[in-house]
């Protein structure tokens, strides 16, 4: 590098994912070689000030071999970078430069750090293992758990899945054991955590999902948790989902309406199946789903990755990588996914075919967020209303509006919205459920109420 021009080319190109200034040797010279070796690799120039003027640096013979020896003793695995010597308009520069290392992270002092843009990240613990275990491209879901054996897991459960890889492959005549060894999900053995998450035998707190249904925010009509195999959770989830959400009816030409449901089912399995396949287990929290009358909210430990956004996520401008790389990969040879990187794109195509507001993706605290919401729509009591209305009064359209609003509402609330005394309430129910329209779900403490599909005159 000894055209005079360099300097000033690297100044104009200002710091960035690769490139840093610095005055002097310190410490955060350190910081940031250890940053770009778990990264990209990168350069430091050294010479150049916070206000990005070349003023070089002062060095004797031995400042440089006792830079890169403190580089050295300070980063495990050791660090040793290339280093350049530069003369610029009288000034000297010294240029470190270090290439991305094959097995991170390093560390400098007990830190570990990435470059994050133009800036250097402290990794948190969970992120320094992930660093780790994606140097041997793979994941904590395909590590042996020596707290698990094979009696552990439901053989059962395995031939299970077997059985449905079968449907669309061909035949696999392996038994249970044996499928398990040819699939990585027992090795020497051994059960790998992923083995365990996806066939365990037993309930088990690693697994847990808390589910309710929220009247508000602090009033819950109707809760449950589920700590089975994360195989058996999706339809456990899907159907306390589709028992408190309700059904549209649609007035068609055809011999009978139709009902649709309040969201589209297929966004919905994708966002349960993507929440269960993609959470931390390592994490100590539990994933959440909440169900309100506006909106459901799932919630799961474990953030988006660092470099991914969430509008890189919504622009689907990301690199798929896979938390548990076993457990996605074994769940697609299965067909509960499609393909890595595509749940989102089809979530929201289902949620725009379903002319419904688009789901909202987030952050927040040290998990991710998936909340859906209903449409502005025209009451569906109208629309059976429209259908009946010579056997419908103006009482048991409203006494339906409420319903719809709320199917746990009770005799009591209804007589207070209504403005007619709980004996009225009982009536006009009576006659709603004789014409057929209102159905009672469930014992009379506990149950809720349906509208139902009229058929066409």
């Amino acid at each position: 590098m000894n055209n005079p021009v360099t300097i000033d080319n690297l100044i104009k190109s200002g710091e960035g994912a690769t490139l840093e200034f610095k005055s002097s040797f310190n410490t955060e010279v350190i910081e940031t070689l250890v940053a770009f070796a778990n990264t990209t690799g990168g350069k430091i120039v050294i010479g150049i000030n916070q206000n990005n003027e070349p003023v070089g640096v002062q060095i004797n013979s031995e400042s440089i071999q006792n830079w890169i020896n403190e580089i050295k003793h300070k980063t495990s695995p050791s660090i040793i970078p290339d280093v350049e010597t530069l003369s610029h308009d009288n000034k000297t520069f010294v240029i470190f430069s270090v290439q991305e290392y094959p097995i991170k992270p390093i560390a400098t002092r007990g830190k570990y750090f990435k470059r994050v843009t133009n800036s250097n990240h402290l990794l948190q613990v969970s992120e320094v293992v992930n660093l780790h275990l994606q140097s041997f491209n793979t994941s904590w879901d395909f590590h042996i758990n020596s707290q698990f054996k094979i009696e552990d897991i439901s053989l059962e459960k395995v031939q299970k899945a077997i059985d449905l890889i079968n449907q669309n492959e061909p035949k696999i005549n392996d038994d249970p054991i044996k499928f398990l060894v040819k699939n990585d999900l027992i090795r020497e053995s051994n059960l790998t955590n992923a083995a365990f998450l996806l066939f365990a035998g037993k309930e088990s707190v690693l697994t847990t999902i808390e589910l309710g249904r929220f009247q508000t925010d602090t009033e819950i009509k109707d809760s449950t948790r589920s700590k089975t195999d994360i195989l058996s959770q999706i339809d456990f989830v899907m159907d306390f989902v589709k028992k408190h959400i309700n059904k549209e009816i649609i007035i068609t030409g055809d011999p009978r309406n139709t009902q649709q449901w309040q969201y589209p089912l297929e966004a919905i399995r994708e966002i349960i199946a993507n929440m269960i396949i993609h959470r931390d287990y390592r994490s100590s929290s539990d994933s959440i789903v909440k169900i309100y009358d506006e909106r459901i909210e799932f919630y799961n430990p474990g953030r988006l990755p660092e470099s991914i956004t969430v509008n890189d996520l919504l622009s689907n401008d990301y690199k798929s990588t896979p938390r548990n790389k076993l457990i996605a990969d074994f769940c697609k040879s299965i067909g509960l996914i499609e393909k890595y990187g595509s749940g989102i794109q089809r979530i929201m195509k289902y949620f725009s075919e379903s002319k419904l507001p688009m789901p909202e993706f987030r952050n927040i605290s040290e998990g991710f967020m998936v909340t859906v919401f209903i449409a502005e729509k025209k009451k569906v009591t109208d629309r059976v209303t429209d259908r009946v209305t010579d056997r419908v009064t103006d009482n048991q359209k409203t006494i339906l509006d409420e319903i719809m609003k709320n199917k746990y509402v009770t005799s009591s609330d209804l007589s207070a919205i209504v403005g007619i005394s709980q004996r009225k309430i009982k009536e006009n129910v009576g006659k709603l459920k004789e014409a057929g329209i209102l159905l009672r779900v469930g014992p009379a403490k506990g149950g809720y109420w349906e509208i139902q599909p009229q058929q066409n005159d």
